[in-house]
């Protein structure tokens, strides 16, 4: 079986003075970057995906700004693709899924920013796609979110889509479990 990491918007508006800081994004980035590190380590594929805003009145994620940057946390190296995106979902008019049937991936260790959207839609659709898939959720961050007079801490969202995806879509475990059998 052919397992690529799959590093989703790692980038630095998501982390301290950014445009869209995210609750743990620099603990989630560094053990981003433990996962990152096992891959490399043996030689397995790795995939960063890059969020650039293109939709008229967006805040962040703006092309040529530092925000738009992959965080050196998980810079990548000579060799390792990166795909622009610009919707949440990783697989929505990139060449993500071709790349991936190219190289004969079956299995996907997913990292990564925003967990209740972009991590979440991207994890459902690899799911939909046929790919078994492997979350860490301690390589993951989200932010806080409010419907109508109702506030969820970050880590309350956190809790319920990880709870969501859990099973049904990928097995959530965190990057110590998923580098052991790697």
């Amino acid at each position: 079986m052919n397992t690529a990491l799959l590093i989703i918007d790692i980038q630095n508006d998501y982390f301290p003075d950014g445009e869209m800081e995210l609750a743990g994004a620099v603990e989630a980035g560094t053990l981003a970057s433990r996962a990152l590190a096992a891959f490399r380590e043996k030689s397995l594929p790795v995939i960063h995906v890059q969020h650039i805003a293109t939709h008229p009145g967006a805040t962040f994620f703006l092309p040529d700004t530092p925000g738009v940057e992959i965080n050196d946390c998980v810079s990548p190296r000579a060799g390792e693709l990166v795909i622009p995106k610009h919707f949440p979902n990783a697989f929505r008019d990139t060449p993500l899924l071709e790349h991936l049937e190219r190289l004969g991936i079956t299995r996907l260790v997913v990292v990564g920013m925003m967990t209740h959207m972009c991590i979440d839609t991207s994890v459902r659709a690899a799911a939909d796609l046929g790919f078994e898939c492997f979350l860490a959720h301690d390589a993951c961050a989200t932010k806080a979110q409010s419907y109508g007079s109702v506030t969820v801490s970050a880590q309350g969202v956190q809790a319920a889509f990880l709870a969501a995806i859990d099973g049904a879509f990928a097995k959530v475990l965190s990057v110590d479990e998923i580098s052991s059998f790697v």
